[in-house]
């Protein structure tokens, strides 16, 4: 069945039945309440616009660590553009080797799409990441303009790199040239234009998550009753730092399930 993507505003890609799965509930998530990611924020949302109004963009490679905001980030674009025409294309790693196919059906399609990978990393041996290539770059055909492809990686090369590698790598007039390996590494993360780095959340900026989560709390202390909003405050911080500390780090998304795991 063809979807009307005048009123779909994403799709998911269903290798079974070797077609797209239109998806009409999606994640209704708003880039105000992402916390801790206004540079990141600033740069993904300028290139979508850019993208939109037909000017030159990129694809976008969000890397960095877990649960800073990569994939939520993405959710945001599509509630913020979806009235400008923008629709999500959302494919499993596993199965970029359709990709080419799956681009096909929508280039002539007057609207803009972004494909969208979720934690995309190959292992060594992996080869679907070169279908990932030809529509990064294309082939003999120009990638079609209505398309960018924006993915989300714990790597920054996407694939796994090994020190022995770097031992081929020499130096020439003060240049880097690293060995084969390498190159054929850092070629594939090279075609994303746009690289939007990620950073673990210092205590300073998680606990500012925390205050945002929980200002029902503080609103509902006296404003006159200093010491009971600084004891709430401060009690609700220190349970905040423990939780981090058993999940192993601070991050927007250990914020979240903090608040979740606290509200009655």
């Amino acid at each position: 069945m063809a979807i009307d993507w005048d009123q779909v505003p994403a799709a998911i890609w269903r290798p079974r039945s070797g077609q797209l799965r239109q998806v009409r509930r999606t994640d209704p998530i708003a880039f105000s309440q992402l916390l801790g990611v206004e540079v990141q924020k600033r740069a993904l949302i300028g290139n979508t616009e850019k993208f939109l109004r037909g000017q030159p963009a990129n694809n976008v490679l969000l890397w960095g660590s877990r649960g800073t905001g990569k994939s939520s980030l993405i959710k945001a674009l599509l509630n913020e553009f979806f009235t400008d025409g923008l629709r999500i294309i959302e494919v499993d790693k596993d199965e970029l080797v359709n990709l080419p196919e799956i681009v096909d059906n929508v280039r002539d399609i007057g609207k803009k799409f972004i494909v969208y990978c979720d934690d995309l990393s190959f292992e060594e041996g992996e080869r679907t990441y070169k279908a990932l290539k030809s529509v990064l770059e294309g082939s003999i055909e120009l990638p079609p303009e209505n398309v960018l492809v924006y993915a989300t990686s714990n790597r920054r090369h996407l694939l796994p790199e090994y020190m022995a590698e770097n031992l081929t790598s020499k130096v020439v007039n003060t240049e880097i040239h690293h060995g084969e390996a390498i190159e054929e590494k850092i070629s594939l993360s090279d075609r994303f234009g746009l690289w939007i780095s990620f950073y673990p959340f210092n205590q300073q900026d998680y606990l500012a998550i925390i205050d945002h989560y929980f200002a029902d709390l503080y609103i509902g202390i006296e404003s006159s009753d200093t010491t009971g909003w600084s004891e709430a405050k401060e009690q609700l911080h220190k349970e905040a730092i423990q939780f981090a500390t058993q999940r192993g780090g601070r991050s927007g998304r250990t914020a979240w399930q903090f608040y979740k795991n606290k509200v009655k």
